[in-house]
């Protein structure tokens, strides 16, 4: 059997090979105008300015970050633009510092974890119910609102929503009225979810968080009469979920006193004490009766006289 190579290059067996290159070329095409996943898009120097929906700063040590439509870094010392973040059809709302990761709060619901050294994202999650709560979908009076009224609504309920917290595992809580989520910082990590009683919301924009732990109020009323019962406050911590309920009334409020504890102040009935987050317990009050109606017992006795 004879072989001509001119025959590979005839006109009718060359025809394949072009449709080929077509095909290619038109996939290769395709592949390079697919959309971005999530919409991501970073510009470096001068390719976005800056245009915050907010006052928010946050100064990381080697630059500035800034919350705009996206994620804006500056140089601190010169005030010159290092580079944006956006993503496409999303407006950022809060920013907050995980570790030495930045994690950003959107306004569809999204929650994306940033390192700012070289501007790469690390991973994103989708938090259930949290746009239509930033939105205030289907309250009374939401839709008649001026612009201006939603936007400092979102921003003030992002800045509730997005609790950090920086351990030796650094971790990032979502708080909604009908869901609370733990992320793992170092990989996106879904750690725990919550979600309240029957009857009962979870109150974010009364939430703080320690360097160990995040305390969410949680709000209960009659299902027959509307009247506001008792509620409580759930303690949530990396590992172990919700580590601790305590009682409380329906309008207790909590303030961080430092990294590791919280006056819990339950009105002028019941008074106030404090929780300490890296026991896990009340904090033990020498000379005073244990914190009332508390349903975690203090760990630690007072030192011996």
């Amino acid at each position: 059997m004879s072989w001509n190579p001119l025959r590979s290059l005839s006109p009718r067996s060359a025809l394949p090979a072009v449709a080929v290159l077509v095909v290619l070329g038109a996939g290769a095409a395709a592949h390079a105008n697919r959309p971005v996943p999530f919409g991501d898009r970073v510009a470096e120097p001068g390719g976005a300015d800056a245009s915050p929906v907010g006052a928010q700063s946050l100064d990381t040590g080697g630059m500035e970050l800034k919350v705009g439509p996206g994620l804006e870094a500056y140089d601190p010392t010169t005030g010159g633009h290092l580079w944006s973040y956006r993503r496409e059809g999303a407006t950022a709302l809060q920013l907050a510092m995980a570790g030495e990761n930045a994690v950003v709060l959107w306004d569809d619901g999204m929650v994306t974890s940033v390192r700012p050294s070289d501007h790469s994202v690390r991973w994103h999650r989708a938090v259930p119910g949290l746009a239509d709560w930033l939105r205030a979908d289907g309250e009374p009076g939401a839709a008649d609102r001026p612009e201006a009224e939603r936007r400092a609504t979102a921003v003030k309920r992002a800045a509730a929503a997005l609790q950090t917290v920086s351990v030796e595992e650094s971790w990032v809580a979502v708080v909604t009225p009908s869901l609370t989520m733990g992320f793992r910082d170092r990989d996106g990590d879904l750690r725990f979810n919550s979600r309240p009683p029957t009857g009962c919301t979870f109150d974010p924009l009364r939430t703080v968080h320690t360097e160990d732990a995040v305390l969410i109020p949680r709000s209960c009323t009659s299902d027959d009469t509307g009247r506001a019962l008792p509620g409580g406050i759930s303690v949530f911590q990396l590992d172990g979920g919700q580590t601790a309920l305590l009682s409380a009334g329906p309008d207790v409020l909590l303030h961080a006193l430092d990294a590791h504890r919280v006056t819990v102040d339950d009105g002028p009935i019941v008074g106030s004490h404090v929780f300490d987050t890296r026991k896990g317990a009340p904090e033990a009050l020498c000379g005073a009766p244990a914190a009332p109606f508390a349903a975690v017992p203090a760990k630690d006795a007072c030192p011996a006289k």
